[in-house]
């Protein structure tokens, strides 16, 4: 069967799948109608929450993640009762926003590049290398 879930960063190496958390657990929330899906995404863009793709895929693969990741899922049925985001939302995800990596690969990079990183040997240590390798010419 085919449901529709939420994808953020679709496509990339920092994909991440949209969760509720339900007390403890993690949720997987997967929509028969993708016009629900949608719905949903738009209500968490609505938000402040990175937008997120509606993407189908077939419902055994969900479960089986969620098997194997100790996570929870929940079937939202076409025309059941309007799906709302919590209000609350984790302070920090998996995944990180596409823009978020672009920002810290950028930072670090010109961070590397103002300041050579600190070395984890000792002075001394630096000094015995230098000897043994002088030694050698």
């Amino acid at each position: 069967m085919r449901v529709f879930v939420l994808i953020f960063n679709a496509g990339t190496d920092n994909e991440g799948i949209h969760t509720i958390r339900v007390g403890d657990r993690n949720t997987i929330l997967m929509f028969e109608s993708e016009d629900d899906a949608t719905r949903f995404a738009l209500m968490l863009e609505a938000q402040d929450f990175p937008i997120p793709v509606v993407e189908a895929i077939d419902a055994e693969e969900i479960k089986e993640f969620c098997q194997s990741t100790g996570y929870d899922w929940q079937m939202v049925t076409e025309n059941s009762a309007l799906m709302v985001p919590p209000e609350i939302n984790v302070e920090e995800t998996d995944w990180k926003p596409d823009s978020e990596i672009d920002q810290t690969q950028t930072n670090t990079q010109s961070s590397n590049q103002e300041s050579p990183p600190e070395s984890e040997l000792s002075d001394s240590e630096l000094d015995s290398i230098r000897r043994r390798l002088e030694g050698l010419l």
